[in-house]
């Protein structure tokens, strides 16, 4: 069983409805016994950081994070979800993140011609070896909408990267840890690819 994981922030609906469309069974959940069960764990998100993070605190669900991550079970963070996995964040105010991965989260440069938040179809390039990416292609165009992009201090968990005006991480792979900047519920084929490769292969 995966469990989305839902601290009333992130387009639950469509990531369940992609899962089950590739067959898995899916639990949406704020429940700790229901997210200690699962096998697999996808933490989605939309909004703002600090929004989230004390959602997560209010709903007692950051110690629960850290030790499903611990047992190793894998958990795939999207959009603000993957942005959560790093220590802090250029938007927060308040809140440090779950401090999963080390590295920051940094906001666009208002650059000549590039509106801010980056939505929209853009491609990505493999820069390392994840499952995730089994069967997908350097130039695969992926769904993304985000003002915010992580850096990791660790170039090697970085699995591929996206250009807008700076070439920054588009998705991270560290072990059974796993986070992708995009959409892969919206982003058509090769987004159920992706996902499909979260299900069986991570």
């Amino acid at each position: 069983m995966i469990a989305i994981i839902d601290y009333g922030m992130g387009n639950i609906h469509s990531v369940n409805k992609a899962l089950q469309l590739l067959g898995a069974q899916t639990k949406i959940t704020n429940n700790p016994k229901d997210i200690r069960s699962a096998d697999k764990a996808v933490l989605p998100g939309v909004g703002a950081f600090d929004d989230a993070m004390v959602e997560l605190k209010k709903q007692g669900l950051v110690t629960e994070i850290k030790e499903f991550v611990k047992s190793g079970k894998p958990l795939l963070g999207i959009c603000l979800g993957l942005q959560l996995f790093f220590e802090e964040s250029e938007e927060a105010k308040n809140e440090k993140g779950l401090g999963l991965l080390k590295g920051i989260v940094k906001r666009f440069e208002h650059k000549s011609g590039l509106k801010i938040p980056h939505m929209g179809w853009n491609q990505i390039k493999i820069a390392n070896q994840s499952p995730l990416f089994n069967g997908i292609g350097d130039g695969s165009f992926l769904y993304f909408a985000h003002s915010y992009y992580p850096v990791p201090k660790e170039e090697a968990v970085t699995a591929a990267v996206c250009d807008y005006g700076v070439e920054f991480t588009a998705a991270v792979s560290s072990k059974n840890l796993y986070g992708v900047q995009f959409h892969p519920e919206k982003s058509q084929k090769t987004g159920l690819k992706i996902i499909e490769n979260f299900i069986k292969t991570c």
